[in-house]
């Protein structure tokens, strides 16, 4: 695990340029991000070649976070997380919950971490010794000495951690790294999946190799293997039964790996399409799925295509099943309003619509609890997620809530349910009960069943 004393330490610099130098090296990488976080696993994914994965001992028990590791690491010569915030920071300020040092304790899994060395020589020691002193599971294994002024700067600071805290440090990145991540925003992904940072990451795998011994980092991340268990929640549960159209392109694409796999088990054949390529709604499928992303980065597009927004009115007011999250949600309003006070029409499925603002509007883990009847998450069932998004949604009727939302700030109704569509700003993570992948599945099959789409079972393809 690449860990840091912070937010900002340089977790993702580093995390970046060992990936990429290990690929380099022939070895196969298996990237992981603890938390909810979308952005660093498509930047994982790219350096990697291996989608990369959420572990998070919140959203997910025990049990469940070593099986989607062990999944996620199959094959793998070398497994790389990516820590969140500071190794400590987690859900609640007096306990370890959800975070990297939670996720380090539960897969025993060995810890470099990530010093901001800046303006500071034995100091340095210091804090690394606070972080050991509170690594109850005594997994700080390694450091990494970032912002260092110059080599001379390294020794010295290399030379207080190692007699103080008795841990190897294992490298150093310079100040003012010409190769700097890019500030973090949702528009970087569809950069990402373009290609146009694959440069930045070769470098970043360079700099990494050039001041950090890689082989020490490789005796270091040796541990114990986690096996996959024969029978586990991913395990499929029957043959293929349904399509179910999932929207998958540049403004859509936050979809955690393990709901397509949940989905996947419980009977659906996932047909991919891209509403801002123009495509409509898949033929011959019984439900929809339209997942978070940025709509609003390509507004204009998605209002121009006509025919992909006619398909989805005609599959909704049919009763298709549909599950709509954040971006998703924003797009079956009525419209979305930019920052500029330009109005770009949606799909109008949902009365209201979306402004962006520049602040963030809300951002935090959220436990939800069913309101109304809905395919989805039934009254008074459970399930957990997460919110992140910059926009606000104003309703122009009355809708029924989709579940209660509780948070740090809170609970408060939210989502809306119209005709068979249930949308709200939260992404969901089926891990945290997996009843609602079997529900969504049902509720297609139901749907089919009503519209006499086909008898035949389908076959799970390569790319479903």
């Amino acid at each position: 695990m690449i860990a840091g004393t912070s937010s900002g330490a340089g977790k993702t610099t580093v995390t970046l340029g060992l990936m990429a130098a290990f690929h380099a090296r022939g070895q196969v990488v298996q990237g992981f991000k603890c938390g909810p976080d979308y952005i660093d696993p498509a930047y994982h994914t790219a350096v990697t070649g291996r989608p990369s994965r959420n572990l998070d001992s919140w959203m997910m028990d025990q049990e469940t976070v070593k099986e989607v590791y062990a999944r996620g690491a199959a094959g793998a010569d070398l497994s790389i997380l990516e820590g969140v915030m500071g190794y400590f920071d987690g859900r609640d300020p007096l306990t370890d919950e959800g975070s990297s040092a939670d996720l380090s304790r539960l897969l025993d899994c060995p810890v470099l971490l990530v010093v901001n060395c800046a303006s500071m020589a034995r100091s340095a020691a210091a804090v690394v010794k606070g972080f050991q002193v509170m690594d109850k599971a005594g997994n700080i294994a390694g450091v990494i000495a970032n912002q260092v002024g110059s080599e001379s700067h390294y020794q010295i600071v290399k030379a207080a951690i190692e007699q103080e805290c008795g841990l190897p440090v294992v490298g150093y990145l310079k100040k003012n790294t010409a190769a700097a991540i890019p500030e973090r925003h949702l528009g970087l992904v569809p950069s990402v999946e373009r290609g146009e940072l694959d440069e930045l990451f070769h470098t970043l795998g360079e700099l990494i190799s050039a001041t950090i011994d890689l082989d020490e980092v490789w005796k270091i991340a040796e541990t114990t293997l986690i096996e996959e268990k024969p029978e586990t929640i991913f395990t499929k549960k029957k043959s293929a039964t349904v399509k179910m159209a999932v929207a998958r392109d540049a403004a859509f694409n936050f979809y955690y790996e393990e709901n397509v796999e949940l989905l996947k088990a419980n009977g659906a054949e996932l047909s991919f399409f891209s509403p801002l390529a123009g495509e409509p709604v898949p033929e011959d499928t019984a439900g929809l799925y339209i997942g978070g992303g940025f709509p609003e980065e390509f507004a204009a597009q998605l209002a121009e295509n006509q025919n992909v927004k006619e398909s989805i009115r005609v599959a909704v007011e049919k009763g298709m099943p549909v599950l709509a999250e954040c971006g998703g949600f924003m797009y079956l309003t009525q419209a979305i309003e930019d920052t500029e006070g330009q109005l770009y029409p949606m799909a109008g499925i949902i009365p209201g619509k979306v402004k962006m603002q520049k602040k963030l509007a809300a951002l935090g883990y959220r436990e939800l609890t069913g309101l109304e009847p809905n395919f989805l998450l039934p009254v008074g069932e459970k399930a957990r997620g997460h919110e992140f998004h910059y926009s606000t949604f104003t309703a122009d009727d009355s809708l029924p809530a989709a579940w209660q939302s509780a948070g740090r700030r809170g609970t408060k109704a939210e989502g809306c349910l119209v005709h068979n569509v249930a949308a709200s700003y939260i992404h969901f993570h089926f891990a945290s009960s997996p009843e609602m992948a079997e529900r969504f599945v049902e509720a297609c099959e139901k749907y089919k069943e009503e519209q006499g789409i086909g008898s035949e079972s389908y076959a799970l393809s390569g790319d479903a």
